[in-house]
């Protein structure tokens, strides 16, 4: 199979990362709604719908502005401006969704943490979108830098690259069973098991950026990097948390 995966269906060419992740959406859906039946959801059934109604909203937001940003100094034409639009990114789509519960949440009057629901969920979708994102190889833009070591795979150019994607894939297969663990041996509050999710996803994503051919604005950091330090700040009692029980 040569990377980038180009599969002919019904004799036309099909973008390989556009399918996986419809069906990311589809099965991260799926799987939220067998968790939800499973479990006792102290939130009621119209402000659950609410609350998922303003993370749809904040995540396509979100991810569209960070997307942008990414090449914020982009010269602007008709060609550029249909490419930027089209442009989108996980980690503006998680911290998006993130705000745009919070906005719910007020206007509903919810009091309750209602993201430990999502947390396995959201891995499996991601799992499944990076799948897509390695295939495409340098037709998107998560693939590495050149390297010289045993990764380096060949993604399409002809040159050895880190497989980003791949050694995402292999973080969130981690990620997700060290959480189960996690909930089923720790006492967590409500809510928790969501903010240990952002925490070790964005300081993962922070490094792993650096393996990525960005472009660095401020202080040496890419977009989606300054985007992390946020986020780790937003959740910096969390962080405090982990430690603690890493002790």
């Amino acid at each position: 199979m040569n990377i980038p995966y180009e599969p002919i269906l019904f004799g036309y060419k099909t973008n390989i990362h556009l399918i996986l992740e419809y069906l990311a959406f589809f099965v991260a859906f799926r799987y939220y709604v067998i968790l939800r039946r499973h479990s006792n959801d102290v939130i009621s059934s119209n402000n659950r719908l609410s609350i998922i109604l303003g993370a749809a909203l904040g995540a396509l937001i979100g991810s569209r502005i960070v997307g942008f940003l990414e090449n914020p100094l982009v010269s602007l034409s008709q060609e550029n401006l249909i490419q930027l639009l089209n442009t989108k990114t996980i980690m503006g789509g998680l911290f998006g969704g993130l705000l745009g519960v919070e906005i719910a949440k007020k206007r509903i009057g919810e009091t309750q943490s209602s993201g430990d629901l999502f947390v396995f969920p959201i891995i499996l979708g991601i799992f499944i979108g990076r799948i897509g994102c390695f295939l495409s190889g340098i037709n998107e833009f998560t693939y590495g830098r050149e390297t010289s070591s045993v990764f380096g795979m060949d993604l399409g150019d002809g040159l050895l690259r880190h497989p980003v994607a791949l050694y995402e894939l292999v973080f969130l297969i981690l990620l997700f069973f060290s959480l189960k663990r996690i909930q089923n041996k720790a006492s967590l509050k409500n809510g928790d098991l969501f903010k240990w999710f952002m925490v070790f996803y964005f300081s993962f994503r922070f490094f792993i950026e650096f393996l990525k051919p960005n472009t660095f604005y401020i202080l040496w950091l890419s977009t989606i990097q300054i985007l992390c330090i946020i986020c780790l700040l937003y959740y910096y009692k969390t962080i405090l948390n982990v430690f603690k029980h890493a002790r």
